[in-house]
């Protein structure tokens, strides 16, 4: 289970964020705990105003736990996890809130912890927080007998396609997936060995060498979205510099962009938005199956919960019905036979429990396994999407250098052309020609 976490501010946003049934297909609030206010809004505005007394600016603790993308992890491991996670980072008896967000036939955790102790009005210290979440993902990976990514295990061999969160909002607000981008990044810079080959590669990806106005080398989509080329790469600066040289020769964001905007987009609009639009004709009859889906899953889910919450009333009931009062209950007391009977109670009210919880994650798992199927079909008609854009721009980029070329032979030839002329005439100054000769 990958563990990402961050101290941070913000509870209305964050709030706001846990409870996104837009993004998200299915969103479930399964614990808010140590909170006068029983939602998350009203626990994150609790904490908030806790936190007022105090000098912490970052009073969150936020942590998002997501399982391998094939497994139906049970509500008890999630459990497990955060507790774990609350042990190790010293914030046993913290207020804290755990929430689920479904989507794509995924299911992933968010835990947020109010930092603040309320006794002693100052804040938890998380150091190092970072090395120990990655010691409690590597023990999930192996108690649950799951695949440790390789990455876990050994840091050299990372996925250098991984991103960062504010990576993957800037994708997502040109509408371009992160981990895509990056590949293409990374492609363009494996192929290229000098600053022409890597820049053209890139031009081919939809991506664009420039001169940033901080970090040095940056890459501009086709969007007009700036990211910083060390990132995009994962190569460090330094290497970059040694490789295609310093960016002071380079266009700048701005000029880029009106590069773009003047050379590339004439030629690739019109085709772009005709893709767009094919592609959003095929996912239009895929997004109303999973809107439908929703639907039928959501009502599948409020029965089930209607159902086992009048099912555990009526035992509860028969189970209160078995305790007797007056002086039959205190025969039972004397005889110990209301021991007993409060044991069994105990006894069917957890087994209950557990059948209830079992029933759900049934339904769970037949639902993610449908939506999973759904899933294939969406990638596949991405993928088909993303490939046409691809050919677009190197068409657009290739055409461009076809051009270039064609220009530049002509420059030549009429270079040659213009040299040998002036060649002949200073042979010409030097000695008469023969016509001259032979009308002497």
């Amino acid at each position: 289970m990958i563990l990402k976490a961050s101290q941070r501010s913000g509870a209305a946003q964050l709030g706001r964020h846990l409870l996104n049934a837009q993004d998200n297909e299915h969103v479930e609030v399964f614990e808010v705990r140590g909170f006068i206010a029983e939602d998350i809004m009203g626990a994150m505005k609790e904490s908030e105003a806790l936190a007022k007394g105090t000098r912490c600016q970052q009073h969150l603790f936020s942590v998002s736990l997501n399982p391998p993308e094939n497994e139906d992890v049970p509500a008890e491991v999630f459990e497990g996890a955060v507790a774990s996670i609350e042990e190790k980072m010293g914030l046993t008896g913290q207020p804290r809130m755990v929430i689920f967000h479904e989507k794509e036939g995924r299911r992933h955790a968010h835990a947020v912890w109010s930092r603040i102790d309320a006794e002693t009005m100052t804040a938890k210290q998380l150091s190092f927080y970072k090395t120990k979440l990655q010691e409690v993902s590597k023990q999930l990976y192996l108690e649950n007998g799951w695949t440790m990514p390789e990455g876990l295990a050994d840091k050299s061999k990372r996925d250098p396609r991984n991103f960062t969160l504010d990576e993957w909002q800037q994708a997502k607000r040109a509408g371009l997936d992160a981990k895509t981008l990056k590949s293409r990044a990374q492609d363009a810079w494996a192929i290229s060995d000098n600053r022409e080959s890597f820049a053209h590669a890139l031009e081919e990806r939809g991506l664009y060498l420039a001169k940033g106005d901080r970090r040095g080398h940056v890459a501009v989509t086709y969007e007009g979205e700036v990211f910083a080329l060390s990132r995009l790469t994962g190569v460090k600066a330094k290497d970059i510099k040694a490789k295609i040289g310093k960016p002071d020769d380079l266009r700048s964001i701005a000029d880029t962009r009106k590069h773009i905007a003047n050379s590339i987009a004439p030629r690739l609009d019109s085709f772009i938005k005709q893709a767009k639009t094919l592609a959003k004709d095929a996912l239009t009859p895929l997004r109303d199956q999973r809107k439908a889906m929703r639907e039928i899953h959501a009502k599948e889910r409020t029965k089930m919960a209607e159902g086992q919450k009048e099912r555990w009333n009526r035992e509860t009931k028969e189970r209160a019905g078995r305790l007797r009062s007056g002086v039959r209950g205190l025969w039972d007391r004397m005889t110990g036979e209301h021991s007993k009977t409060v044991k069994r109670n105990e006894l069917e009210a957890w087994q209950g429990l557990r059948r209830d919880r079992n029933q759900r994650q049934t339904i769970l798992e037949a639902q993610h396994k449908e939506r999973r199927k759904l899933q294939v079909k969406f990638r596949a008609t991405r993928e088909r999407h993303s490939k046409q854009i691809l050919e677009l721009h190197k068409q657009a980029a290739n055409y461009r250098l076809m051009h270039n070329g064609i220009q530049q032979s002509l420059r030549d030839q009429f270079s040659r052309k213009s040299g040998q002329e002036s060649r002949n005439n200073q042979q010409g100054q030097a000695r008469p020609s023969r016509g001259l000769e032979l009308k002497r």
